[in-house]
Parts: structure tokens; sequence; C-alpha cells
């Protein structure tokens, strides 16, 4: 399993978390309420990505294993296959 997206994940969680607290701190220091609420969405989807890059990481390493598996089957027909060839 590469690590090709994780680079991409990580400067996007981090773009929002930026976004999230200047959002935040220039809503409280202008006293604006929608840039506060702007900057908790930008959290949340900083959240967001993260559980989606981990269910994408379990999701791929469930492939793998499902892939292990099938080769292994795979190579057990094959022996018997084999075996039964040389007994014939």
């Amino acid at each position: 399993m590469s690590a090709s997206g994780r680079p991409l994940a990580t400067f996007a969680v981090g773009f929002l978390l930026l976004d999230a607290v200047l959002l935040v701190w220039l809503g409280l220091e202008l006293k604006r309420q929608g840039l506060v609420v702007g900057g908790f969405v930008c959290a949340l989807g900083a959240g967001a990505v993260v559980g989606i890059w981990r269910r994408f990481r379990r999701t791929l390493a469930d492939l793998d294993a499902g892939r292990r598996e099938m080769k292994a089957e795979a190579e057990e027909i094959r022996r018997m296959l084999r075996e039964q060839r040389s007994q014939n």
C-alpha cells in the first residue's frame, strides 16, 4: 500500500485548519458572527478530511488482505490440480 495521497490530505487539513484559525480570529476581532461560523465550518471540514482519509486507508487494507487471500486460494487450487494430474 502506498501513501501517494498522504501529502495532499495533509496539505488539505493544514490549509483548512489555518483558515479556521484565521477566520475565527478575524471574526472575533471584527465582531462578525459569519466569519466565526465560517471558521468552525473549516475546522469541521478538516475533521471530515481526516475521517475520510482513515476510512480510505482501512478500505485499502481490507482490499489488500482480500487480494492476498484470493492469491493463496488460487495457489491452493493450482496445487490440487497438479496433484490430480500426477495421479492420473
